[in-house]
């Protein structure tokens, strides 16, 4: 991890400053070299024009200082970026900074994300065939082993990042148990997909009936093999509250939470505009969210979306259920040994 100790006092002051978004996605390409099915980014390949790498800096600026404390990069593969070394680079020095990979570059791209906090390696399954059927490219189980073990090797704070699906959810425990045994810690996507809205921000779930979730009963005991997992091995990047959530969602059908975009967090995609959530039409760019945060207009389109019941995404349920100072407390508390065995891993 690269916590220098002005980095990490910087975090901490926005940790403890009240109603600002603490995560930000930052979609920063739509371009991609993979044809997941259950995507519809490689699909949508319109208006591809890109934010230049200094304004992309001035929109991490404009992030930190409005108060976002964690960062995604992802696309599209943002590693396609022939600029991404200088982006993750300058992100990194503000923010808890993740860079997500498909796992195709990843192993050519180790200087670049030698200062990323975090590089997460999508990989659904320990089923070669199986991953590479979902990814839509043939050898792109292999790519992605090869990568999280040459990351590991750099010493890089690599991770997998498996989306949980009806085609592999009975083998979740043992896709973590696999890994968290070799030090590689695992955090995790849900399926689902986007409903028709006429105007969003950038669309990305298809709907894929093979994916849908139907065994709810196994989706359950799936959260509570993970919260046991919890107590007994470090690695298991999901808090306790997220997957007490997820099981009353599949089991009773409740929400236990209220969605918490523009309020806790936000996302931007390749051209600089700002949503509450990707689903959503943009109601800003990034260089003047600062300017309109606490507007009447904001406040209102936030009453709307606490409202919103469409979607499952596991990011936004996460950020929903962990908004607010003692929420940041919380989550620095749940992943406290996870993130410490982390960067004593890089200190060594």
């Amino acid at each position: 991890m690269n916590l220098s100790s002005r980095k990490v006092l910087s975090i901490l002051k926005r940790t403890l400053t009240p109603n600002r978004p603490y995560h930000a996605q930052w979609m920063l390409t739509r371009r991609c070299n993979y044809r997941c099915r259950g995507c519809n980014v490689w699909r949508n390949q319109e208006n591809l024009e890109e934010l230049s790498t200094d304004e992309v800096k001035k929109g991490l600026d404009a992030l930190r200082q409005l108060g976002v404390m964690e960062l995604v990069l992802s696309g599209g593969n943002p590693l396609l970026r022939e600029d991404i070394a200088e982006i993750i680079d300058y992100s990194s020095q503000s923010f808890i900074t993740t860079v997500y990979d498909n796992g195709s570059l990843a192993s050519q791209k180790i200087d670049a994300l030698r200062s990323a906090d975090f590089v997460a390696i999508s990989l659904d399954t320990l089923d070669e065939k199986k991953n590479d059927y979902v990814k839509g490219v043939p050898g792109a189980w292999k790519k992605a082993m090869e990568a999280v073990e040459t990351l590991q090797k750099e010493g890089i704070s690599v991770g997998v990042s498996p989306t949980i699906s009806q085609l592999n959810l009975h083998e979740i425990v043992n896709f973590t148990r696999y890994f968290t045994d070799r030090a590689v810690p695992v955090w995790y996507c849900l399926y689902w997909y986007d409903q028709p809205v006429e105007d969003r921000l950038f669309g990305i779930g298809k709907r894929i009936d093979e994916f849908e979730i139907r065994d709810r009963e196994a989706m359950g005991k799936v959260c509570d093999e993970l919260l046991a997992m919890k107590k007994e091995r470090q690695g298991v990047f999901i808090t306790a509250k997220t997957l007490v959530a997820l099981k009353r969602f599949f089991l009773e059908g409740q929400r236990t939470w209220k969605c918490g975009a523009l309020q806790s967090f936000v996302m931007v995609d390749h051209r600089g505009r700002v949503a509450g959530c990707h689903c959503r039409e943009p109601v800003a760019s990034v260089f003047e969210l600062a300017d309109v945060w606490d507007s009447p207009r904001f406040e209102g389109l936030r009453k709307e979306y606490r409202k919103c019941d469409r979607c499952a995404y596991l990011c936004y349920i996460f950020y929903s259920l962990h908004s607010g100072v003692l929420s940041n407390l919380e989550i620095i508390r749940d992943q406290w040994k996870n993130a410490k065995s982390l960067w004593t891993e890089r200190r060594g």
